[in-house]
């Protein structure tokens, strides 16, 4: 497995990986991807055998906060570790950058707490109306 950056030639098999993984209200098309890749300071792929297994992203100012948004994997791959990988990769090493996600999809919650997250009593949310 390879965790690189995202490069404009996978583009099309990111916005399958997330079309079939249940995040196409995020990215109706490879434009709203590419827009939503050009917003996002970090994007990653894992590749395993020339193939396209997994895709994040995050938002950071790079020096304190930092917001983990997506992490997907194709249900083929998952449970080999290619999520800890990118978001390791995402995430980096630096410990003064306190970083955030979502965890409301089923079983995201668990995922993140093997990787050092925790609930937090700081954080709101205001969601789409």
């Amino acid at each position: 497995m390879q965790v690189r950056s995202i490069a404009p030639s996978d583009f099309e098999a990111v916005h399958h990986l997330l079309v079939t993984s249940g995040w196409a209200h995020r990215v109706s098309d490879v434009n709203d991807l590419s827009r939503l890749i050009s917003a996002s300071q970090r994007a990653v792929v894992a590749v395993v055998d020339d193939e396209i297994a997994g895709f994040a992203r995050a938002i950071t100012d790079g020096i304190s906060n930092g917001y983990v948004s997506m992490v997907v994997v194709a249900e083929q791959h998952r449970r080999r570790g290619i999520g800890r990988a990118l978001v390791e990769h995402l995430t980096g090493s630096d410990p003064n950058i306190t970083w955030m996600l979502r965890a409301g999809r089923t079983g995201a919650a668990e995922f993140s707490a093997k990787l050092g997250f925790s609930g937090s009593s700081t954080a709101m949310e205001r969601s789409p109306q």
